[in-house]
């Protein structure tokens, strides 16, 4: 459905990844090939699925992740996300390069936010945008330290992706005619007047930074170890490092002080042909999961997928392209029924796996190979 809606410069800026797409195939094929070890003779009804994630009990153990340019897919954007997500019982994670100020979409959320950082526009930029984080009331900060630039993903400049966040209508006219086959959309987008500004990103002295393509707005926006402790020094909230994928690279991110970090190859979008996450996880488990809470991201497209994560480990995963699909095809109620079907998706995943809460899950439900 969010194929037919959007422009596809659009749609596969969300579903594409980088070069080859190795990575992006291989996180759902870890899935895939990872086999549930079930109970028979255990009848389970209304399994319990809630988990306490710092310091927030959630409806079940899925956060939607930071997925950028989410306005473009659809005119509710961020704000519909987040109403969605809090509906859900669980938690939205505001993107630095998003359509709407993260002081509206916390208005209208009814749920925990979490604001997620690129130092996009340098350090002071990033300064104002945290302490706005704070002052707005989101309970948690998540530095992403996996994009010093961004990957190479083929598909945007074969699709046009800069040129529709150009302000100038000749560069688009190559592509219109994709643009002109999605009038709903096209509609939409006009009438939500036009690609917006980096509400989040307010350059001193300029205002709010433009809308500009992925390439330029990460070119020099990559945080480093350094950056997490001047970090510290300004957000008194945890703080989430998302995107190592080493138990090595988890010890150094526990050692700076962060709570949690999230187990994770940016969906496939930054170096292909690294390790799925799902493969990654039982590494940084082993190296600090008793120290801070683990998550992970990448591949997840369905409620099994969620329990294989937790059974390796995981405290709760990130899902990103799960919930965009559906705001790409229906806006806040497509968000809402892509969360209802992972929800239900896990519930009947935990009976016939006999198990009747999700904190029981462990390696002794997948096969020894995938332990």
């Amino acid at each position: 459905m969010a194929e037919r809606r959007v422009p596809r410069a659009v749609f596969d800026y969300l579903d594409g990844g980088a070069d080859a797409e190795v990575t992006l195939a291989e996180n759902c094929h870890a899935f895939r090939d990872t086999n549930f070890r079930p109970r028979s003779g255990v009848a389970v009804y209304g399994c319990k699925t809630t988990v306490n994630l710092l310091g927030h009990e959630l409806s079940f153990p899925a956060i939607l992740a930071p997925v950028s340019y989410i306005r473009l897919m659809h005119s509710d954007g961020e704000v519909g996300v987040a109403r969605a997500a809090g509906k859900a019982g669980t938690i939205y994670t505001l993107p630095t390069i998003s359509g709407h100020k993260l002081e509206d979409v916390k208005a209208a959320s009814t749920g925990p936010l979490w604001y997620q950082v690129y130092l996009i526009g340098g350090r002071e930029a990033a300064e104002g945008a945290i302490e706005r984080a704070r002052i707005a009331g989101y309970s948690a900060l998540v530095l992403t330290v996996d994009t010093p630039m961004a990957g190479k993903r083929e598909r945007d400049p074969r699709n046009g992706m800069k040129q529709l966040l150009a302000s100038a209508l000749l560069p688009k006219a190559r592509f219109l005619p994709n643009l002109l086959a999605h009038p709903r959309w096209l509609a939409s987008f006009f009438a939500d007047g036009g690609v917006p500004r980096l509400g989040n990103v307010v350059i001193p002295g300029q205002g709010p930074m433009e809308m500009i393509d992925v390439g330029a707005a990460l070119s020099h926006a990559g945080a480093s170890w350094e950056d997490l402790r001047w970090i510290r020094q300004i957000w008194p909230g945890p703080i989430v490092a998302k995107g190592v994928l080493t138990g090595d690279d988890a010890r150094r991110a526990a050692d700076e002080g962060v709570s949690a970090v999230v187990v994770s190859n940016h969906g496939g979008r930054q170096l292909d042909c690294v390790s799925p996450s799902l493969r990654a996880l039982p590494e940084v488990v082993d190296a600090v999961g008793h120290q801070v809470q683990v998550l992970m991201d990448g591949g997840v497209r369905r409620g099994s997928d969620i329990a294989k994560a937790i059974c390796l480990g995981a405290r709760a995963v990130l899902i990103g392209r799960a919930y965009a699909y559906g705001l790409a095809a229906a806006g806040e109620a497509g968000v809402t029924r892509a969360i209802n079907i992972l929800k239900e998706d896990l519930d009947l995943t935990l009976t016939l796996l006999g198990c009747p809460s999700i904190d029981q899950l462990d390696a002794s439900y997948l096969s020894a190979a995938h332990r």
